[in-house]
C-alpha cells in the first residue's frame, strides 16, 4: 500500500480505502459536492444557491488541482464506489498585513449519509491533515455552517476550536 493509500479497517464488513483523488472520481465528486451544497441551502436558505453545471465545474476543477504542490484530496472508496471526499489547499490569509504563516484550509469534507458514524470523515481528515504536515504546515482551518450542528460537533470532536465568527446582514431590496 502507498504512502498516500490507507485502509479503514474498523469499519467492519465494509473494507474501506482513503486515496488520492484521481480522474475516474470526477462524477462521484460532482454528485457529493451537489449533495453538500443542496444540504446547506436547506439548513439555512441565505447559504449561497450553486448555479446550473457548478457541481461539473467544481469536480473538473478538483482534479485539475488536486496534486499540485498547494491544493490536495483524498476520497474514501468501498466495495469499488466512492462514498467521501476531502480537499485541501495551502494558503496564506493574509500575506502582506501579518507575518507570513502557511495555514491548511479544507475547503470540503463531505461523506455519503449512509456511510457516516463510521469513521470514514475522520479518516479523511487524518489524511489532509497528513498531507499539510508533510508540506510543513503547521496550522490548519475551516468553515462550518453554524446551522450544521452535526459538523460542527465533527470538528470539535477532531480538535476544532472556534476562532472567528462569519456573520451575514440580509437587507431588503
Amino acid at each position: 500500500m502507498r504512502l498516500t493509500e490507507k485502509r479503514v479497517t474498523e469499519m467492519g464488513p465494509d473494507d474501506v480505502t482513503i486515496r488520492r483523488v484521481e480522474p475516474r472520481d470526477q462524477q462521484a465528486i460532482a454528485r457529493m459536492w451537489e449533495a453538500l451544497s443542496v444540504y446547506h441551502t436547506q439548513l439555512d436558505s441565505r447559504m449561497p444557491q450553486m448555479t446550473a453545471g457548478a457541481s461539473a465545474a467544481y469536480a473538473s476543477r478538483l482534479v485539475e488541482v488536486c496534486d499540485d504542490d498547494q491544493t490536495h484530496a483524498f476520497v474514501a472508496e468501498t466495495g469499488g464506489a466512492v462514498v467521501g471526499y476531502v480537499l485541501g489547499a495551502i494558503v496564506d490569509l493574509t500575506p502582506d498585513l501579518f507575518e507570513h504563516e502557511d495555514v491548511g484550509f479544507i475547503a470540503d469534507i463531505y461523506v455519503e449519509p449512509e456511510h457516516r458514524r463510521r469513521g470514514i470523515a475522520r479518516e479523511l481528515f487524518q489524511a489532509i491533515c497528513g498531507w499539510f504536515a508533510a508540506q510543513s504546515v503547521r496550522q490548519i482551518e475551516w468553515q462550518v455552517a453554524v446551522a450544521n450542528g452535526d459538523a460542527r460537533r465533527f470538528w470539535e470532536a477532531v480538535g476544532g476550536r472556534a476562532l472567528t465568527m462569519r456573520m451575514r446582514l440580509s437587507r431588503p431590496e
